[in-house]
This record gives C-alpha cells, structure tokens and sequence, in this order.
C-alpha cells in the first residue's frame, strides 16, 4: 500500500514548481525594450521622407495657350491705357453756376445737358432783341404802306397829266417822293434783318448757358459745383473754374506703350498682341497694333506705338498701367517651326531676352531630374517663353535649381493639377 502511494506521489504533478527562469525577471524586461526599439526604428524608417532635394513640378504649355494666339511673343513693352476722345466740359461763356446734372462715374449722352449757368441778364439781352426786332418790323410796315400809297399817286399823276390837267412838274415831285420812300422801304428792310441777326446771337449766347456733354461717354472728374464761377478763358483765382467736369468715350480707350528704338523694327501696324492690364495681370486682352508713331523721343530712346483692344470691357479704365506682347506669325501648316512653349520664370535659370539666350531647366524623371539647356524667348512677368528644347507637356523641377544638378534625387511637394 506504502508502494502505490510513493507512485501516485511521484506522477502528481507540483505547480509550485517554477520554469527554472523565475529567479531573473530582468532579462524579460530587456528583452521587450528591445522589441519597443526595434519597432520605433522600424516604424522611422517606413515614415520617414526619402532622401532628396523638394522641389514642385510644372507643366509646359504651348504658347498659344498663354494668350498667344498669332504665335510667339518677339517683344514686350508697358505702357498705359488712354482715351482717344476725351474733353473737359465747359461753357463758351463766363457765368455763375446754377445746377450741376453729373456724377463721377454717370454715363452721358451726346448733347446730354450736364449743367446750367445763370441767364437773367443774358435772358433780358435776349428780349431786349427781340423787342427791337418787332419794333424794325412795324417800322418796315409803315414804310410799305406809304409806298404803296405813293405809287398810287404817281400813277394818278400819270393820268392827269396825259389829260393836260397838271402838269409835267407836279408828276416828277410825286414820282422822286416814291422813289424816295422806296428807298426807306429797303432800309426799314435791312434793319429788319439786323435786328434778326441780334436775336440770333442773344439766342446763342443764352443757349451757352445750357452746357451739354459733346459726346457719349462716362463722367471722370466733376469739376465745378452750384454756387461757383466757370470761365473759359482762364483760370481765376477764389471759386473760378475752366470747365464742369471730364467726358471720356470707353469705346475709344487703347494702349499706348514706349518701345525700344532698338526693337522697334519688330513692330508693324496691324500686328496681332496681347494686353495684360497690371489691375489683372491673368487676363489675356486680344489686342492689335494701330500704328507705330513716326518719331522718336530722343530722352528716353523710345517710339510710341498705340494698341487697339480687340474685345471692350467695363473693367478696362482710362490710365490703368498695362503690358504689350507683340506676337510673331503663328506657324503654318505642316511647318517645322514652333511658336515653343511657356513654364514659370522660377523654373529656368537664366534670363532670356527677346533675341533669345540659353537657360537651364531640369526635367523630372521619376525621382531624378535630368538637366537639359534650353533657348529662351521674351519673359513676361511670371511666365518665360521657351522656344527650344522643351515640348508641350514637359515636366520641370521648380525649387532651389542652383543645387540640383543631373541625376540629383528630389522629392516632389507638389503635384501638377
């Protein structure tokens, strides 16, 4: 019985019994920090950014996309916008203003009364001609009728005599007296016309009291108010005024730009442009070349050239400071020549004239880029035209170009949209 109890007690098992490691605890520390480690570095590695230089990417565009629909640009000039019909409004008289009808920015139309002088003395000349016109006509009246009475008495005259009852005499005194009156007659007549005359100019002078706009257009200045003097004829001291106030004609509004003497040969009349105002500089403004004035400011070197707007719009004001981008002929069918393409100014190192000068750019290729040169047109603003070594849809680095260089990793920021 003893024997079988020793058995049982030998299979049983003791869980008190450790794994024999119990006595050092500290090793399953080390060994789970040493996990933690191993994961943070790992997990560094994966979200880390890889190697490389940042950079953004953009796009090449054809030129013609840039505005540029007659082709390439050869050459840009600023310059500003003005009004070919502009006009200071006045009175052709010196008077008191008495009623102001405009407003800066109102519209007008031709022959639109936009102000009002005083008139009551200029009024009073006027009837003071008239009445001395009906006065002329009465006298003229009475004259005609004391001809007509004289040539019935000569006529009376002539009878008696043929019958030898008066004589020969007493005809000739009746006759000088009708001629006499006749002559009255076409004086009373003159000063008839005189007198009408007269009226004719107290009616003008009191129809300049009215001042109406010359032509349509939209008010820019609003010169005089009610209570002020204007004169015509030069500016006085105190509340004298030459003019009410400023007319220009929006449709009428052009560029006008300084061109280079030295490039001037690359601008012909009817040319096709392009107009960015500075107010908007995103907005591409058909435009074409008037004409090219025929004479040159010799302080500056420079030659006008006035610019026609191909669309008209309100946004469009007089004086706004504007660019001109005079454009070559667009390429032709089947030909070889390319108007080239146009990146960001902050893509290319170097600077292009309108001659055309080497430049850098440096293609993206996966996560390299490739150094390439390239020929440069005309810079305008933030845009440089490329004429040779980029095609359209060509993807370039933009970043700190003077560190890249051919085969240079990068790490691209931003995507092209």
């Amino acid at each position: 019985m003893d024997d079988r109890a020793a058995l049982l007690n030998q299979l049983r098992i003791d869980r008190n019994d450790d794994d024999g490691d119990s006595g050092k605890p500290w090793l399953r520390w080390l060994i789970a920090m040493a996990l933690i480690v191993l994961l943070g570095i790992g997990a560094w590695l994966w979200l880390a950014p890889p190697p490389g230089l940042p950079v953004t990417i953009a796009t090449a565009k054809p030129a013609a996309s840039n505005g540029n629909a007659g082709g390439s640009s050869l050459l840009d000039a600023a310059g500003y916008v003005v009004a070919r019909r502009a006009a200071t409004v006045s009175a052709k008289i010196t008077g008191l203003v008495t009623e102001v009808l405009i407003e800066e920015g109102s519209r007008v139309e031709a022959n639109q009364i936009v102000a009002r002088l005083d008139d009551t003395n200029i009024r009073a000349s006027l009837e003071q001609a008239r009445a001395q016109l009906e006065s002329s006509r009465a006298s003229a009246t009475q004259v005609r009728v004391s001809v007509a009475n004289a040539e019935r008495d000569v006529s009376r005259r002539k009878g008696l005599v043929e019958q030898k009852f008066i004589s020969i005499a007493e005809l000739d005194t009746a006759q000088t007296t009708l001629d006499s009156l006749r002559a009255s007659y076409n004086t009373a007549e003159r000063n008839v016309a005189v007198a009408a005359r007269a009226v004719d100019v107290a009616q003008r002078s009191f129809d300049d009291t009215t001042v109406r706009a010359p032509f349509a257009g939209v008010i820019t200045v609003k010169a005089a108010q009610v209570g002020e003097i204007v004169s015509p004829l030069s500016a006085g001291g105190g509340f004298t005024r030459t003019g009410i106030g400023t007319v220009v004609d929006m449709d009428s509004l052009e560029v006008e730009v300084d061109v280079n003497e030295n490039f001037i040969n690359r601008v012909t009349a009817a040319q096709p442009a392009v107009i960015k105002l500075n107010a908007y500089p995103d907005w591409s403004i058909p435009a074409e070349v008037i004409a090219v004035i025929p004479t040159a400011d010799r302080s500056k070197a420079t030659v006008k050239v006035r610019v026609a707007f191909k669309e008209k719009d309100a946004r469009v004001l007089p004086e706004m400071g504007a660019r001109v981008s005079f454009l070559g002929a667009a390429p032709k069918a089947g030909s070889t020549d390319q108007a080239g393409v146009v990146v960001p100014s902050t893509a290319v190192l170097g600077t292009g004239e309108p001659n055309g000068t080497g430049g850098t750019v440096f293609l993206i290729r996966g996560k390299t880029v490739e150094r390439r040169a390239v020929k440069l047109g005309t810079k305008s603003g933030s845009e440089q035209t490329v004429i040779a070594g980029l095609n359209t849809g060509d993807q370039i680095a933009i970043g700190d170009l003077a560190k890249l260089k051919d085969g240079a990793a990068i790490v691209v920021q931003k995507t092209p949209n």
